[in-house]
């Protein structure tokens, strides 16, 4: 990528990206963990609950379970791992406590706000997302950088999650930006990059786990990496 590419508009992916999703949900089972005086080894529990999680969202990206399955099915297979019992209506209140406190803890990425502050004087800034409408706007509100953005665009707003090309196309549109001047930034590179790319987005993986040079894209290990290219 070029500093002579003319790109206007940077959109950004937000879980994992800009918004620590994994510290922060951390934080919020120790909360209502806490709340329900539930004797469970949060390290432990985390260990099972992260990559269930991750499984389920991609199924979930697939449109091969619902949010309400996934909400549940998150909880019942963690709990079923670790051998903690719970009935399936603590699993449903836990369940909405979980989305309820979740941006009440609102820590960022390294530099994320410095990146921001640093793009918006002279680039449009979006996000595109396929986490729920009502939890993302309340962390980009709670997280105080919800002015940074135009469009903010959500799976459920788009009637479609990423890497369908019709939310980034939904987005551009309203943005009112072609893909030869938006650059695409996020830490999924099926879903955000390849995405993207398919639709003639530029793009910048974020890549904080591994070594660089592992894709023969643009990649970028921290968010201030981004001044190197903008």
């Amino acid at each position: 990528m070029s500093r002579s590419l003319d790109i206007t508009d940077v959109f950004f992916d937000l879980d994992h990206t800009l918004w620590d999703f994994e510290r922060n949900s951390e934080l919020t089972y120790r909360k209502i963990f806490k709340n329900y005086n539930l004797q469970i080894h949060l390290p432990d529990f985390l260990k099972v609950y992260v990559p269930i999680n991750t499984k389920l969202w991609g199924l979930y990206q697939l449109d091969k379970i619902s949010k309400q399955e996934l909400r549940y099915q998150r909880l019942k297979m963690s709990f079923e791992k670790i051998r903690f019992s719970v009935t399936d209506q603590e699993i449903d209140i836990l369940a909405d406590d979980y989305i309820k406190h979740l941006t009440t803890f609102n820590h960022l990425f390294d530099n994320a706000r410095t990146i921001l502050q640093y793009l918006q004087p002279n680039y449009n800034l979006h996000i595109i997302t396929n986490g729920f409408a009502e939890v993302q706007q309340g962390k980009l509100k709670n997280a105080g950088i919800a002015h940074y953005f135009d469009v903010i665009m959500d799976s459920e707003r788009a009637g479609v999650k990423k890497p369908n090309p019709i939310i980034f196309e939904k987005a551009m549109d309203i943005a009112k930006v072609a893909p030869k001047n938006a650059l695409m930034v996020g830490d999924n590179y099926e879903v955000d990059i390849i995405g993207a790319k398919n639709v003639g987005m530029h793009t910048l993986y974020f890549n904080p786990l591994t070594p660089k040079g592992q894709m023969t894209d643009f990649e970028i290990q921290g968010l201030i990496e981004i001044k190197n290219y903008l």
